[in-house]
């Protein structure tokens, strides 16, 4: 029975693979500190990301992702609950004054997956074919490969979205593997996407636990899920989407790799049409200047002309 005072309080989505990704932090912050599961609470906060889930617009034209955790950020600074669990992507990049990214979990495969139920591979497509997704960058990077397809709304949860491909909404869809991993539905990715040419979403595939900083209890019971390595990659990554965040709304995709210590950063910005890409690369051992080296050198390589472009589109 649960205690009249929580160990913690988790705020979450109320979508299976958010419900998922809070479940697992409560487990092993119960595994860490000793604690039955049951004293940690998960509460369930509808946020203005799942109210649109209906609409047709992409993200950025309904506001952005901070969507997805603007109402839990609020929770947290109200004090209805301590910790907020993220897919680290739907993160907004600049966070509430009070609340701060401290912990992410060892990251999950950060590749997105080709999904389809007529055909194995984004080649087999027919021609002007429906593409169903509403990342403006995955849009962009098929259309890159593929620029005779034709490209759908297609929003909702991942069983949502498997049910729309039953239906003949769209012919395929892309979907990132770590969430089908999280909600044992891996198995039904039909090909896995060279993360190379597919460039993943910062900070794909890792969970990450907001806090307040201070709320030093909380802080200390979450530092201790901390996976390093993760969280100097997110850290990289986020930096540069941070300098992009303040230059133009192109889509863009990261990748970064550990090794050793030192951490290679690839970053890449696109035309909405995916006719035009930018890409730039650097090595080091400081994510945040690192980050920082990657994204201005996409902003010098695209120009200020093509930048408000997009912009304004």
């Amino acid at each position: 029975m649960q205690s009249s005072a929580p160990f913690a309080r988790i705020g979450t989505r109320g979508s299976p693979l958010a419900l998922a990704q809070a479940r697992l932090v409560r487990k092993l912050l119960s595994e860490a500190h000793g604690v039955p599961e049951d004293d940690i609470a998960i509460q369930v906060i509808s946020t203005g990301g799942d109210r649109s889930q209906a609409s047709n617009a992409s993200l950025i034209e309904i506001g952005g992702k901070g969507l997805f955790t603007k109402e839990i950020d609020e929770a947290m600074l109200a004090g209805v609950v301590d910790i907020g669990v993220h897919s680290s992507k739907d993160v907004a990049t600049r966070l509430p004054d009070g609340i701060a990214l401290a912990a992410f979990l060892e990251r999950e495969d950060v590749r997105d997956a080709f999904m389809s139920v007529t055909v194995q591979s984004l080649d087999h497509l027919p021609e002007n074919a429906k593409f169903g997704t509403s990342s403006i960058r995955r849009a962009a990077q098929v259309l890159r490969q593929r620029p005779d397809l034709e490209i759908v709304p297609f929003r909702g949860n991942v069983g949502t979205r498997l049910q729309k491909l039953l239906d003949g909404v769209a012919d395929a869809t892309m979907l990132a593997v770590a969430g089908l991993n999280r909600l044992g539905e891996g198995h039904r990715a039909t090909a896995l996407l060279d993360p190379e040419i597919f460039m993943p979403a910062p900070a794909q595939g890792a969970i990450g636990i907001a806090v307040r900083p201070d709320d030093t209890r909380i802080a200390d019971l979450v530092s201790v899920l901390d996976h390093a390595p993760t969280h100097t990659s997110i850290a990289a990554e986020r930096a540069m989407l941070a300098v992009l965040d303040g230059s133009c709304r192109t889509p863009v995709g990261a990748l970064s790799r550990l090794e050793g210590g030192t951490l290679t950063l690839k970053g890449q910005i696109l035309s909405l049409d995916g006719k035009t890409a930018f890409d730039s690369e650097a090595t080091g051992t400081d994510p945040l200047a690192l980050g920082k080296q990657v994204g201005d050198d996409l902003i010098a390589q695209a120009g200020t002309e093509w930048l408000a472009q997009w912009a304004a589109t």
